[in-house]
């Protein structure tokens, strides 16, 4: 079976205030990598329109009226010191979000084995009521919600390996019984969220916290001791990903020393426990990655991972 690629256009007209680190080269690296002939197998597929109800299922109606008010005519709004709006970014955060609700869609119907998202603006920080971090809807929350509420399944895993805690994507699953979110993440760093004692309502939040400068080794070795024992546990039905590149040794917003073989380690080895609970079923979305090589590199080893798993 083939992978399939979620992208729009739209993705790359949401622009952000000069020196904004969510800046549109970003996407631009991660598609002329995913366009060179090593990637011709892809399957590509235009990222449609979050429809309301998918995004109802993450946030209140409140949340998604003050982002649409927010969106200006012209010029930049800004929602908070790092999150921006101007005209096109409503639009690009609808495509993401709508990504991730179609990825899950062509995974379970078996059209494809596994997904990749690469959409902007991220999401994972954006909680129930609250944009923030770059981020205005939950959009890999709102693909568990979807495969649960929609598709009807019972245990869904969400396992972020950005390098910043995914506090958004743990508000909105904080008492979903039927997912299991886990993080790995520096720490202490933005956004001060993800101790190890944050468990959830339901025990089914994992946060794997690890000091500025690890490397590989303590990478592999938390996820190995932690994270993979709890999500064999779990015996997830579909494992969606938040694929964040930031903890890259060359990115400048964290301090974390990860190369594009650790990220190509972490995928073969999620999809590893997906084939045995989960049919091979994932679905991945991208969210940080600063460093422009270094996104470009470890957003193709993902990928790379992804196809070399349906090809077999």
């Amino acid at each position: 079976m083939t992978t399939a690629l979620f992208h729009h256009p739209d993705c790359a007209l949401h622009e952000t205030p000069a020196g904004h680190p969510e800046r549109v080269e970003r996407i631009e690296a991660v598609m002329t990598v995913l366009d060179t002939a090593a990637f011709a197998a892809l399957e590509r597929r235009a990222a449609p329109l979050a429809a309301r109800a998918a995004l109802r299922l993450a946030h209140p109606e409140s949340h998604i009226e003050a982002i649409e008010k927010a969106s200006p005519e012209s010029g930049w709004v800004s929602l908070d010191g790092d999150t921006h709006m101007m005209p096109a970014t409503l639009t690009a955060a609808l495509r993401g979000a709508g990504a991730c609700v179609a990825a899950v869609d062509a995974v379970l119907d078996g059209a494809v084995q596994n997904a990749f998202c690469a959409i902007r603006p991220p999401g994972h920080h954006a909680e129930r009521e609250t944009p923030m971090g770059f981020c205005l809807f939950s959009n890999a929350a709102i693909a568990v919600k979807h495969a649960l509420e929609v598709r009807g399944l019972s245990r869904v895993a969400l396992l972020d390996f950005d390098v910043h805690h995914g506090n958004g994507s743990q508000d909105v699953l904080w008492s979903e019984e039927r997912a299991l979110f886990i993080s790995s993440h520096q720490s202490p760093l933005y956004p001060g969220t993800g101790a190890a004692h944050e468990t959830g309502a339901a025990n089914n939040i994992v946060n794997l916290p690890l000091p500025g400068g690890a490397g590989s080794a303590p990478f592999r070795a938390i996820w190995e001791r932690e994270g993979f024992p709890m999500l064999e546990r779990f015996k997830p039905e579909l494992v969606v990903i938040s694929a964040g590149f930031d903890a890259h040794k060359d990115d400048p917003l964290a301090q974390m020393n990860l190369s594009a073989e650790d990220f190509a380690w972490i995928t073969h080895a999620i999809c590893d426990i997906a084939d045995t609970h989960a049919g091979g079923r994932v679905v991945s979305t991208l969210e940080g990655g600063y460093d422009l090589e270094g996104l470009a590199q470890s957003c193709a080893a993902h990928v790379t991972a992804f196809m070399e798993r349906g090809a077999r």
